[in-house]
């Protein structure tokens, strides 16, 4: 049996900030992008601690929360967790390398049509724009502001906005062994 670990922090941005899009950019470099990601690359592919591992922002219109999931045995939660911290802290220290961060941007860009492909998609992302106090026309504000972000604000957003020594653990499953 394995566990579904989550560490999460709060994230004092709003969806307005202007930094939400660097921390959008690296969150796909880090464990938001699918199979191309560190996390996925350092968590399963090189260690083979987890089963699946992702990230995640969830920025509201006061607040926001950053969910990093991953699912493992139990005696491999503390150790997947180190490497989640260590990855975090490389990002605040050091610029994503020149191929992530293109990879992330067409990441980031192509799913902008498809958060679109359907009517009812369309009604929710502009009820959803509505709420957050977003304009209509926003994944193409969006779309130019990711082409223009560099790795050093990719840094910079995740040196002011993130914890990683704060993140709270919340374990589903038998009890992970001692770190």
């Amino acid at each position: 049996m394995q566990d579904r670990v989550v560490l999460a922090e709060t994230v004092g941005l709003t969806r307005t900030n202007a930094e939400y899009y660097p921390l959008e950019l690296g969150n796909h470099v880090l464990g938001g992008g699918f199979y191309a990601t560190r996390l996925y690359r350092d968590l399963r592919e090189n260690s083979g601690l987890v089963y699946f591992v992702s990230s995640d922002f969830n920025i509201g219109q006061t607040r926001g929360t950053y969910v990093v999931e991953y699912a493992c045995d139990p005696p491999n939660v503390g150790k997947a967790r180190a490497i989640v911290v260590s990855n975090l802290r490389d990002l605040q220290n050091k610029p994503v390398t020149p191929r992530e961060l293109q990879q992330a941007k067409v990441l980031l860009l192509r799913e902008i049509p498809l958060s679109e492909s359907s009517v009812d998609r369309i009604a929710q992302a502009w009820l959803a724009r509505s709420q957050l106090d977003l304009p209509l026309d926003e994944p193409i504000r969006a779309a130019h502001r990711y082409l223009a972000l560099s790795a050093a604000d990719v840094r910079a957003a995740f040196a002011r906005w993130l914890r990683p020594n704060d993140l709270v653990e919340v374990t589903q499953g038998p009890n992970p062994k001692s770190k």
